[in-house]
């Protein structure tokens, strides 16, 4: 089965590339209206959870709106991909129209001592790391994915590009220690659960998110600058800008709690210019405080 799965990943990866990308987006709009329109499907139904949660203030209208933009959203993410790891990077580059605040990320260069750029999942987080790769030499910390033949093809497309992996391990913070060291730039997507007694939790839009514990000691360890980037769609074309942000102030600090707050602050303030672009269908809050219930649960 894992291998069928793979298969069909790869397969549908190659019919993708082939595809113009407004073509690409297109397809995969339907896809989100999918999404949409099958409200019980796991899509739909976290999305909703993590939007209610983290926008309560919204009307029930609002909170849909912006759910089904987002799963629109979501759509052309899957069908993006064939672009991001099958096409040239010359060709992709093409895609970015405008880059804003890049002294944010030179000034940080210029530093001398690395830099660590947040790259939230907003947007196209592949398209800024192909950006950020075609600048300076870029290792990437992430989780492999469940599926062997996905994570050889994710290794093989990051090499062709330029850009160093890292597992999130011993091993990989040793890496990017390295990296730092050469006076180069480390990717972190800084909200995905780490995994068990590697987080502590802080809050994420109000609510209690355990987050990495790594991200802050390696801050603390390397005195290294941290900005935040993302790629975002503009609407109506096939185009991407690329935006750099400074990061919240508390991630400098000595204080874990404080650290960590100050890091899902900054993934806040980046959301915040375009929360439909955010990938509100995974399961941030799956890992809960000791007595509180899941969240997740699918309800009978």
């Amino acid at each position: 089965m894992q291998l069928l799965k793979s298969l069909f990943a790869v397969g549908a990866l190659g019919i993708f590339a082939l595809l113009p990308l407004s073509l690409a987006q297109r397809l995969g709009r339907m896809i989100g209206r999918r999404f949409i329109a099958n409200s019980q499907g796991d899509m739909n139904r976290i999305t909703r959870q993590n939007i209610s949660l983290c926008y309560p203030q919204l009307s029930d209208a609002q909170q849909k709106a912006l759910i089904n933009e987002s799963l629109l959203h979501t759509g052309m993410s899957i069908t993006e991909a064939g672009m991001s790891w099958l096409w040239k990077p010359e060709r992709t580059l093409k895609k970015v129209r405008n880059v804003h605040n890049e002294s944010i990320l030179t000034e940080a260069i210029a530093h001398g001592k690395g830099v660590i750029i947040l790259a939230p999942h907003l947007g196209n987080w592949e398209v800024l790391n192909l950006y950020v790769s075609n600048k300076c030499p870029v290792t990437v910390m992430y989780r492999p994915p469940k599926l062997k033949m996905m994570d050889d093809l994710i290794k093989k497309m990051r090499a062709r590009l330029g850009t160093n992996l890292a597992p999130a391990d011993l091993s990989g913070v040793r890496k990017v220690i390295k990296a730092l060291k050469k006076k180069e730039a480390v990717g972190i997507l800084p909200d995905q659960e780490p995994a068990k007694g590697s987080g502590e939790f802080a809050p994420f839009f109000g609510v209690q998110a355990y987050t990495m514990k790594l991200f802050t000691q390696l801050v603390k360890q390397t005195k290294t600058t941290v900005v935040c980037g993302y790629a975002l769609r503009l609407e109506g074309t096939d185009q991407f800008d690329i935006y750099f942000k400074a990061v919240h102030p508390d991630i400098y600090s000595d204080e874990p709690l404080t650290a960590l707050s100050g890091l899902n602050a900054s993934v806040e303030q980046c959301v915040a210019h375009a929360p439909a672009q955010y990938q509100w269908e995974y399961k941030r809050f799956n890992t809960r405080p000791a007595g509180e219930s899941k969240i997740y649960a699918k309800q009978d």
